[in-house]
């Protein structure tokens, strides 16, 4: 699969719809198109134990996030601090943004 498209994007906010973190929010990490999946701050955080490799490097319990479905988040709007779905749309001069489909307020790529 590739050229896959993603309603949510490496640095935006969203929150939570469904699972153990509902209504969470949180920044959006990583993203991975291919797996349809994303990574959100705070959000299904995992034990991973990890052993020291290196003299003097400490090892341990570590809480880390692990991925959820990009389907489990929605966008939040920046201007009506809502989470709302996003609609792309054409600015006059002809570039494509995204805009909220509740306040109206448009957001660059």
């Amino acid at each position: 699969m590739a050229n896959i498209k993603m309603h949510v994007k490496t640095g935006d906010n969203v929150k939570v719809l469904s699972g153990k973190d509902k209504g969470k929010k949180g920044k959006v990490l990583a993203t991975f198109p291919d797996r349809r999946m994303v990574i959100v701050e705070g959000v299904s955080m995992a034990s991973k134990h990890k052993k020291p490799r290196r003299q003097g490097e400490a090892g341990g319990i570590i809480k880390q996030e692990t991925p959820i479905y990009a389907c489990k988040v929605m966008n939040i709007c920046s201007s009506c601090g809502e989470a709302s779905r996003f609609g792309r749309t054409v600015l006059a001069d002809g570039t494509h943004v995204r805009a909220c489909k509740k306040c109206g307020e448009t957001r660059s790529k």
